[in-house]
């Protein structure tokens, strides 16, 4: 019996030895290969990731791509709708030749500036710095004082299809407060409006910048005093000023939700 138990104790024990060592070296292994994988499947799945997510806002990044291309071509230029929002020489004092008489020579007379530029009937938004000329689009308050929020926002977003919209609740161009315009700066590629990505730009002005607003035959224009990023949780950007301003609005960084650029402008000039 003696012999038996040592020879027992003498294989047993080399035996178990050996075993250990191999097992932690499979675990080490286990753990390299486990890490490798689960390495190549973030990468695989961020790759992923991008492809989607440049795809859903290929046409905005275009726009900013050939946008940035040009500046550094030189070849963006002045906007032609910069003559909108500036007053000429030729506006500030214009001159006709009037005769006293038929055997005296004419003289000059100074008179008003004469505003012969065509009104657009409908309400529209000009941004020259990114080169726009928008409609906007007026949406009926009554689910905005029903405080029927989900219904507000189905036809806000129905509304942006053909334009940029007039924030309900806010003041019109023609009444003292905070007129706020908001509009996409992306959207989903499937979507049938063309006006999904006209905010693209906005981050591309700069305080100074004038921008027009058309309404009701008369053009109010603007001057950039602030630009900003704000949560969505801020509302302040909504709220009524004791003078006229223009507030633009859009969703930031470009292809999401998470913050809002806005743009506040004062009014510097109203033509009738």
């Amino acid at each position: 019996m003696n012999k038996d138990r040592g020879h027992f104790t003498l294989h047993v024990g080399p035996t178990h030895k050996e075993d250990t060592p191999q097992k932690n070296g499979n675990e080490k292994r286990d753990l390299k290969t486990i890490l490798k994988d689960g390495t190549k499947q973030i990468l695989v799945s961020l790759l992923i990731f991008v492809v989607a997510f440049v795809a859903m806002n290929w046409r905005a990044y275009y726009v900013i791509a050939k946008n940035e291309i040009e500046k550094l071509l030189g070849t963006n230029g002045q906007s032609e709708l910069t003559e909108l929002v500036e007053t000429t020489e030729e506006q500030k004092t214009q001159q006709i030749l009037v005769a006293k008489d038929e055997s005296t020579a004419k003289q000059i007379k100074t008179i008003p500036p004469l505003h012969l530029d065509i009104t657009p009937p409908d309400t529209r938004l000009i941004i020259p710095r990114i080169n726009e000329n928008l409609p906007v689009i007026r949406v009926s308050s009554e689910n905005l004082i029903d405080k029927n929020w989900d219904a507000l926002e189905g036809d806000m977003q129905e509304a942006l299809k053909s334009g940029v919209v007039h924030y309900p609740g806010t003041s019109l161009p023609d009444q003292t407060g905070n007129t706020v315009v908001t509009g996409h700066s992306s959207y989903f590629p499937w979507d049938p409006g063309r006006f999904k990505d006209v905010f693209a730009l906005l981050h591309d002005v700069v305080v100074g910048d004038k921008i027009a607003l058309y309404y009701n035959q008369h053009k109010y224009i603007y001057k950039i005093s602030n630009i900003d990023v704000v949560l969505p949780s801020n509302l302040d950007i909504l709220k009524q000023t004791p003078d006229q301003k223009l507030t633009l609005i859009t969703c930031t960084p470009i292809g999401t939700n998470l913050k809002r650029l806005v743009v506040t402008a004062d009014l510097i000039e109203e033509q009738i």
